[in-house]
């Protein structure tokens, strides 16, 4: 595990996009557990106003998770850094290797680890938001909607802890992989989206729509209504459940806007984002 400090200076062609705080402490590669073999890791940006919330940001899209620079993901992190919040960047086992039933299980062992090692990362295990896009928002919705309180009969001290987290904001998410699922067979496969590739007997386990109950964490929707990939009716339905079932939740749909935001709607989205967060985790303002 490495622990740097990011210095980076912003010249006039970085003029796009928030300003990269130069005393975020980044602690990269942070191993969370093991899969045939290969890590499992996460990034974790400290700014040096940390008020103890954190947010879990999944590293999915198409559920394939990749490694980014670390100025990359501080610029796309830094409205959170400067509210105070400490950014976990989790990537999980990835597509085309692992299907979707094999990826849950990832993020929620993620959860688990970073609450079992609170102190040592400055957080409190109580006050843990996750917030992803497309795939990484049903990921961030499946740790929101179908967590549970850990194995206290497992040999594995990470899985005898929870994985329950305090809020939820999720961008473009699909919420119903039933109709999606397409089995084993390549005659069927979907080659754009091979984490799709699995048995749709055990679709309603990694739906976020079906485990909706009354005790979930305050969810966030954020769609936009010209979405060509993840029509925004994913999220209009997954708020009606989550009202439904009593669930403090918002929907936000921006015009016109299509998969993946970017310019004011990517502002707009983040802005939200961000209060949502100070909102429900406990943080104080100076307003």
């Amino acid at each position: 595990m490495a622990r740097v400090t990011v210095f980076v200076a912003l010249f006039g062609v970085l003029t796009a996009g928030p300003v990269v705080a130069q005393d975020v402490s980044v602690t990269a590669d942070v191993v969370y557990g093991h899969k045939y073999g290969m890590a499992l890791t996460f990034d974790v940006f400290t700014p040096p106003d940390a008020h103890g919330a954190a947010v879990l940001n999944m590293v999915s899209g198409g559920w394939r998770s990749s490694w980014r620079p670390h100025d990359a993901s501080q610029r796309r992190y830094q409205p959170l850094l400067d509210a105070g919040f400490t950014v976990f960047a989790i990537r999980h086992g990835s597509s085309p290797k692992f299907v979707l039933p094999e990826i849950v299980p990832d993020v929620r062992r993620a959860v688990r680890y970073v609450k079992r090692n609170a102190r040592r990362f400055g957080v409190d295990p109580n006050r843990l938001g996750v917030w992803g896009g497309s795939a990484g928002g049903h990921l961030s919705l499946m740790l929101g909607l179908a967590s549970d309180e850990g194995d206290p009969s497992s040999e594995d001290a990470v899985l005898r802890v929870g994985n329950r987290v305090a809020a939820v904001v999720a961008y473009y998410p699909p919420v119903d992989l039933r109709p999606l699922a397409r089995g084993s067979d390549p005659v069927n496969a979907n080659t754009r989206f091979p984490a799709l590739n699995f048995d749709p007997s055990e679709a309603s386990s990694v739906s976020p729509i079906i485990h909706v109950s009354s005790d979930d964490p305050p969810t966030l929707l954020i769609h936009g209504d010209a979405d060509g990939l993840v029509p925004v009716s994913n999220s209009h339905e997954m708020y009606a459940a989550l009202q439904e079932h009593g669930v403090q939740s918002k929907v936000i749909i921006i015009p016109d806007a299509d998969h993946g935001f970017v310019g004011a709607d990517a502002e707009l989205a983040m802005g939200a984002l961000v209060d949502w967060f100070v909102e429900h985790l406990g943080v104080r303002t100076s307003n």
